[in-house]
């Protein structure tokens, strides 16, 4: 089995040593309940999408965060990285 070389990726740290953010746009408005789900993630409504945005520290937080979205029904319309607050 052949192996794959380092990634340059950090993880999920970005060069200043901080966690990535990353933004997640899903269709509908988010009720409270759905929002317990993500503790870790700030809300706010754009029309009749909800944006949730919070440090991604890991890979493995990312796709928990993803696998959670799956399990609730719910529809990611646009997923992105963007910078700190």
């Amino acid at each position: 089995m052949r192996t794959h070389p380092p990634s340059a990726n950090t993880g999920g740290v970005d060069e200043a040593g901080g966690p990535d953010w990353c933004e997640f746009r899903v269709r509908g408005r988010l009720g409270k309940s759905l929002l317990s789900a993500f503790p870790s993630l700030h809300a706010e409504v754009a029309g009749a999408e909800t944006v949730l945005t919070g440090p991604m520290p890991d890979q493995a937080f990312l796709f928990g965060v993803l696998a959670q979205m799956e399990a609730l029904g719910l529809a990611l319309l646009e997923f992105r990285r963007i910078g700190p607050p």
